[in-house]
């Protein structure tokens, strides 16, 4: 095990990580430092349980927690009151629709006990390339023409590796996320990525497993991207 986080070789033609199991017990599993955001390397950190996370002015961060959050979308817990308020109809949604503009929101959301934003410029980029590319997706949640909650992530065969969401009226990013499972369950999608658990993600239904089986879920349900890609995406050192 590593007592300390890999510096990663910032030449796009080296994408490779270390194995998850060599990331940092504390704090919540920094495994590599560096490298860059090019489409690839962020693919391939998906596919091997990796995710980049860092604020303006820190070199890039990868992380791989143990354990991890995830969400079986068979699982979704739909609460009384969440159930009664979809009834009233108050709300919209949609799928890829409003992407940039559901980053920037996330980006300008503020989160307990953290200053600034770790979305920063490079990494809105770098999503909205891998959205463009058709990897990246975004679900919204809207009160007439307006944008009031919504999250995105990375679609990678039958896993959806959730990043970040945002809610400027009650339970607006509740609504864009049932909105999200339920088409995710249409196209039999396995498991939900929600990185960190977090009371708002449990009482949804996530739930934190052993990153040792995260892995082995993550390997088996991403398998049919990487049949389309002729298995080139997936490298670790």
């Amino acid at each position: 095990m590593s007592l300390y986080p890999v510096w990663l070789d910032p030449d796009k033609n080296n994408i490779g990580f270390p194995h998850p199991n060599h990331a940092l017990t504390e704090p919540d599993g920094l495994l590599a430092v560096g490298g860059d955001l090019s489409p690839e390397r962020i693919v391939n950190a998906y596919l091997n349980g990796i995710f980049p996370w860092y604020s303006a002015g820190q070199p890039i961060l990868w992380w791989s927690p143990n354990p991890r959050a995830v969400l079986f979308p068979e699982k979704l817990h739909i609460s009384r009151s969440l159930k009664k308020f979809i009834r009233k109809q108050l709300f919209t949604t949609t799928l890829d629709q409003a992407f940039e503009q559901v980053i920037d929101r996330c980006s300008e959301a503020p989160r307990k006990a953290q200053e600034g934003t770790w979305i920063t410029d490079e990494m809105k980029q770098a999503y909205i390339h891998l959205h463009k590319a058709g990897i990246a997706h975004s679900a919204e949640c809207w009160s007439g023409d307006q944008l009031v909650g919504g999250l995105y992530g990375l679609a990678l065969g039958k896993v959806f590796f959730g990043e970040s969401m945002f809610s400027d009226q009650d339970n607006a990013s509740k609504m864009a996320f049932v909105h999200l499972v339920d088409e995710l369950q249409k196209s039999d999608y396995s498991l939900i990525d929600c990185q960190v658990t977090t009371d708002h993600l449990l009482s949804l239904g996530a739930e934190e497993i052993p990153r040792s089986r995260f892995l082995k879920l993550v390997e088996k349900h991403t398998q049919p991207f990487l049949d389309i890609n002729n298995n080139n995406w997936l490298s670790t050192e």
